[in-house]
C-alpha cells in the first residue's frame, strides 16, 4: 500500500514538472495576456488545469507582466534580466505589502499586513541581495539577518525608498 501511494506521488510530482516546463515554453515562444489564455494553451497540449493552478504555477516560475510591443503579457526572468527582475519585482512587492522597516540591532524588522509576512520574505530571499544572509517570517513580521560587515541603516534606508517611503533628510 505504502509502495503505491509512493508510486502515486510521484506520479504527480512528474506530471507536475512537465506542467511547469511546458508552461515556461509557451511563455517563452508566446505573448500570453492572460492566466485565462495560458489555462487553454495548456489544455491544447493535454493538461487540464484551473486557471488557480495556472496562477500558482506562474508564481512559481516568477513569471511577471512585462509590457512588450505595447501589449502586457508574461515574462520569465531570463526573458528581462534576472537582477533587472528581482529588484524590480522587489520593489513592486515592498510598495504593495510592506508596511514600515525599521533597524534592530543586527536585523532589520519589516511589518506586512496579517498573513503576508511570507510573501514579502520570499521576494526579498529570490532577490539574492548579497546583504541579506536570510530571512525569517510569521504572520505580520518577518525578520532579515544582516551579513557581518554590511551597514544596517543603509539597507533601511534601500528599503525605505522601495517601499515609496523615503525619510526627507533636511539636515
Amino acid at each position: 500500500m505504502a509502495a503505491r501511494g509512493a508510486l502515486m506521488e510521484r506520479s504527480h510530482s512528474d506530471s507536475r514538472t512537465r506542467r511547469l516546463r511546458a508552461l515556461a515554453d509557451l511563455v517563452r515562444a508566446e505573448m500570453l495576456t492572460s492566466q485565462e489564455e495560458a489555462t487553454e494553451r495548456l489544455a491544447d497540449q493535454g493538461f487540464a488545469v484551473t486557471q488557480a493552478t495556472v496562477s500558482r504555477d506562474l508564481e512559481q516560475l516568477g513569471a511577471v507582466k512585462v509590457k512588450r510591443g505595447g501589449v502586457l503579457s508574461y515574462a520569465l526572468p531570463d526573458q528581462i534580466g534576472a537582477a533587472d527582475w528581482s529588484t524590480g519585482r522587489l520593489a513592486r512587492i515592498l510598495s504593495e505589502w510592506a508596511l514600515s522597516v525599521e533597524a534592530a540591532g543586527q536585523l532589520i524588522v519589516m511589518k506586512t499586513p496579517p498573513g503576508s509576512a511570507h510573501l514579502v520574505a520570499s521576494a526579498i530571499d529570490q532577490s539574492a541581495l548579497p546583504e541579506i544572509a536570510g530571512t525569517v517570517s510569521g504572520d505580520d513580521t518577518l525578520f532579515l539577518v544582516v551579513r557581518d560587515g554590511h551597514a544596517i541603516p543603509p539597507l533601511v534606508r534601500r528599503f525605505e525608498r522601495m517601499m515609496g517611503q523615503e525619510k526627507i533628510n533636511y539636515a
